[in-house]
C-alpha cells in the first residue's frame, strides 16, 4: 500500500509520443496513481524512445549549423568574386580595350600579374573617337586610386563641352589639341602639344579640339577619384548635346526652360535633338582644314584685345584720379621706377606659376648615366600640380638595364609603358614574390607605397614608361641596391651580423656594384661560363674561409705568444730572486 505524506501533492506523468508529429505531449492519465510493472516497462519504452527521438533532433540541428557555417562563409567569397570579375560589366560598359593586342588576362588567379591593371570600361565610342578607362588599384589603407584614361581623336573632330566630377591631369602622347574651360567665369583657351601636361579641376567645364592637321591625338590623363560622387570611374554631365549624348539641359521642365532661356518650345525642340553624332563628334567644315583652328583664334585674340583695353581703361581712369586727388601716388613712382623691369620679368616668366601648360621633354633629366635616364615633376617644378596631389615621372631605360629595386616611402607609383618591352617585379612585405610580370606597350602597372618594385628593360631595346604619382611632394624613392643604396648608408657590423656575415665579406659583396638608380643587368652566358661559374664561386669561398680560419689562428697564436712570452719573464725573475737568495 503506498503512503503519501498529506504535505506534498504527488501527481505523476507521463511521456506519449505523437508519430504523425513527431514530437513529444505531455498528458496525465486518469490512473496517475497506479504504478504496476506494465507502466514501468511502458515508461522505460517511452523513456527509449524519447532519447533516439533527441539523438535524431541533435543530429539535424548540428547538420543544418553546418550547413549554415558553409553557405555563410561561401556567400562572401562568392560576392568578392563577382566584384573582381563583374565590375563594369553593365549596360554599355565591359567592352575590351586590346592595348597592344594584349587585352585582359585570362588567368585572373595568377599572383605573377596582380599588379598589372586589366579592368577596363570604353566610356566613349564613336567613329570621331574613343575613351577608355582603365581602374586604379584598391586595396585595404591605400588612399583613392587614380584611374588611367585614354583618349584617341581622329583629325578635325571635337570632344563637346562638359564637366565631370574627378579632376584631370593631361599629358598629350602625340598631336595637337586645343583646350578650353572655364577658369572664373571666364574661358580660357589653350594650345598643348606634345609633350605638355596640363590640368583641369572637377566641376569645372571644358572641350578638347584635335587641331592636328591629318593627325591623330592621343591624350594620356590621370583621373583623381577623391571628389567622385562614386558612379562608375568618373560621371560626366554634358554641357553641349542633342538626342546622343543628352545635355543636363534636356531634364529640365520644358516650359521651364523656354522661360529660362525666353525661347519657344519649337526652338527648344531644335536645340536640343539635332546632334546624335555622340560626345566625340566631327567639326563643321572638314572638308576646309584650318577653319575651326582658325576661328578659335581669332575668339582667343578678340578677348585678349577686349581685355587690354580694360586694363588701359583702368589705368587712364586710375591716373586721372590720383591727377585730380592732386596728391603723389606710390604706386605711380614704384611704376616709373621699376615698371619696365617688371613687365621684362613678366615676358621671360617661366610658363610653370601660371596656369599654362608644361612640357615635361622641356626638362633636365633629375638623373642620366650609360644605362639610362629618369625625371619627375612636382608641384615644384608645376604648381597646379599641387592643388590635385599628383606627381608625373618619366623613364627612359637602354637594352638590359634596369631601375634598381627601389621603395616609395610617400606615394604610390602608376606606370604607363610608352615604347619597348620589359618586366615588372614587386616585392611582398614579407619578402615574398608579389608580382614578376613581361610588360610592353599599352600596359599599365601599379607599385603600392612601401612594396619593394623595379622595372627592367628587355635585351631586344629600351624601354620607355610614363605614370602618376599619389604625392604632388617632391619623390625620395629609397634604393635598396646600388652605389646609393640603404646597404651603403647602413653599412656597418649591425647591418652585417644582421645578415650573418662577417663585414669584411658584406663590404666586398655591396661594394660590388659601382652604378646607382640605373644599373645594368647581368650580361647573358654561354653554357660553359654558367658551369663555370658555380665551381669559381665555391673555389672563392673555401680560399676566403680558409683566409678567415688562418687570420683566426695568427690571432690565438700571438695571443698565446704574448702570454707564454710574460710568463717567461715571471719564472726567470723568480728563479733569479730565488738564487740570489739562496747565495
Amino acid at each position: 500500500m503506498l503512503r503519501v505524506s498529506s504535505h506534498y501533492h504527488f501527481t505523476p506523468t507521463f511521456f506519449f509520443l505523437n508519430t504523425q508529429s513527431q514530437c513529444l505531449s505531455l498528458s496525465t492519465p486518469p490512473e496517475a496513481f497506479y504504478f504496476g510493472n506494465r507502466t514501468q516497462k511502458a515508461k522505460r519504452k517511452i523513456e527509449r524512445e524519447r532519447e533516439n527521438i533527441m539523438a535524431t533532433i541533435k543530429c539535424r540541428d548540428i547538420l543544418s549549423l553546418f550547413l549554415f557555417v558553409i553557405f555563410f562563409f561561401s556567400l562572401p567569397m562568392a560576392m568578392g568574386y563577382y566584384d573582381e570579375e563583374g565590375e563594369g560589366e553593365g549596360e554599355g560598359e565591359g567592352r575590351e580595350w586590346d592595348r597592344g593586342g594584349q587585352g585582359r588576362r585570362e588567368e585572373r588567379g595568377d599572383r605573377r600579374d596582380m599588379f598589372l591593371l586589366h579592368r577596363s570600361q570604353r566610356i566613349v565610342s564613336t567613329e570621331a573617337g574613343e575613351m577608355t578607362v582603365v581602374r586604379g588599384l584598391t586595396m585595404k589603407g591605400m588612399e583613392n586610386p587614380i584611374h588611367i584614361g585614354f583618349i584617341n581623336m581622329e583629325p578635325k573632330t571635337l570632344f563637346i563641352p562638359q564637366y565631370i566630377d574627378s579632376n584631370l591631369v593631361l599629358f598629350v602622347r602625340r598631336g595637337e589639341v586645343k583646350i578650353g574651360w572655364i577658369h572664373k567665369d571666364s574661358l580660357v583657351d589653350k594650345q598643348l602639344n606634345t609633350g605638355d601636361l596640363y590640368t583641369i579641376p572637377a566641376g569645372s567645364s571644358f572641350y578638347m579640339l584635335n587641331t592636328g592637321e591629318g593627325q591623330r591625338l592621343q591624350i594620356i590623363c590621370s583621373i583623381d577619384t577623391s571628389e567622385s560622387i562614386g558612379r562608375g570611374p568618373f560621371q560626366s554631365f554634358f554641357i553641349g548635346g542633342g538626342r546622343d549624348p543628352q545635355p543636363v539641359l534636356a531634364g529640365f521642365d520644358p516650359k521651364i526652360l523656354c522661360a529660362a532661356m525666353n525661347i519657344t518650345e519649337s526652338e527648344l525642340d531644335d536645340f536640343l535633338t539635332r546632334q546624335t553624332q555622340g560626345p566625340i563628334l566631327y567639326v563643321p567644315d572638314a572638308q576646309t582644314p584650318g577653319n575651326w583652328a582658325s576661328f578659335m583664334q581669332l575668339k582667343q585674340r578678340e578677348r585678349l584685345e577686349a581685355m587690354e583695353i580694360d586694363e588701359d581703361d583702368e589705368k587712364v581712369t586710375q591716373e586721372k584720379r590720383e591727377e585730380e586727388q592732386g596728391t603723389w601716388s606710390w604706386r605711380k613712382l614704384l611704376g616709373s621706377v621699376i615698371g619696365k623691369q617688371q613687365n621684362k620679368e613678366k615676358e621671360g616668366k617661366s610658363t610653370v606659376g601660371s596656369h599654362h601648360p608644361y612640357n615635361i621633354y622641356d626638362k633636365s633629366p633629375d638623373f642620366q648615366n650609360s644605362y639610362g635616364w629618369s625625371l619627375a615633376v612636382d608641384k615644384h617644378d608645376y604648381h597646379p600640380l599641387k592643388h590635385f596631389n599628383i606627381g608625373v615621372y618619366l623613364v627612359n631605360l637602354t637594352a638590359g638595364s634596369m631601375m634598381a629595386p627601389h621603395v616609395n616611402p610617400t606615394a604610390t607609383e602608376y606606370g604607363i609603358v610608352l615604347s619597348g618591352e620589359g618586366s615588372i617585379q614587386v616585392v611582398f612585405p614579407n619578402g615574398s614574390s608579389a608580382m614578376n610580370a613581361k610588360v610592353r606597350e599599352g600596359d599599365i602597372f601599379v607599385a603600392p607605397r612601401y612594396f619593394p618594385f623595379c622595372q627592367i628593360a628587355s635585351r631586344e631595346g629600351p624601354m620607355e614608361f610614363f605614370g602618376f604619382t599619389t604625392s604632388a611632394k617632391r619623390n625620395h624613392p629609397q634604393f635598396l641596391v646600388g652605389a646609393n643604396s640603404i646597404l651603403q648608408t647602413m653599412r656597418g657590423p649591425e647591418l652585417a651580423t644582421a645578415f650573418g656575415l662577417s663585414e669584411k665579406r658584406f663590404n666586398k659583396l655591396v661594394d660590388s656594384q659601382h652604378e646607382s638608380v640605373i644599373i645594368p643587368t647581368v650580361p647573358a652566358m654561354q653554357p660553359e661560363e654558367e658551369e663555370q661559374q658555380p665551381k669559381e664561386e665555391e673555389q672563392q669561398k673555401q680560399q676566403e674561409e680558409e683566409e678567415e680560419v688562418q687570420q683566426e689562428e695568427e690571432e690565438k697564436k700571438g695571443y698565446h705568444d704574448v702570454v707564454k712570452g710574460r710568463l717567461g719573464s715571471f719564472m726567470r725573475s723568480i728563479e733569479n730572486e730565488m738564487v740570489m737568495g739562496f747565495y
